[in-house]
């Protein structure tokens, strides 16, 4: 069973934008549709986005948050990529 079928994150694990869903870039950040669940998430900032894009370039989801934001910011990231991985956006690799 992987993690995200779960609904457990840790930052400490690798993850990827899920193989199912779709990310359409807007003004705000992008729309994440899911083809499978049908869900529709909002990704409100431009570094959310970036943020998801990377996170396959990385080992683990701490360090693409290390990479793309700043240190003050990292728990609040955190907590966005762990309501990704709740929704099936993201997907344990």
């Amino acid at each position: 069973m992987s993690q995200s079928t779960v609904g457990v994150f840790d930052a400490s694990t690798p993850w990827m934008l899920s193989d199912q869903v779709s990310l359409r870039d807007e003004a705000f950040g992008a729309l994440a549709y899911h083809h499978g669940n049908r869900r529709l998430v909002f990704l409100k900032s431009p570094e959310l986005v970036t943020l998801v894009r990377r996170l396959e370039e990385f080992s683990s989801a701490d360090e693409a948050i290390d990479a793309v934001v700043t240190p003050k910011e990292h728990q609040r990231y955190v907590k966005a990529l762990s309501s990704l991985a709740v929704s099936g956006i993201l997907s344990g690799r």
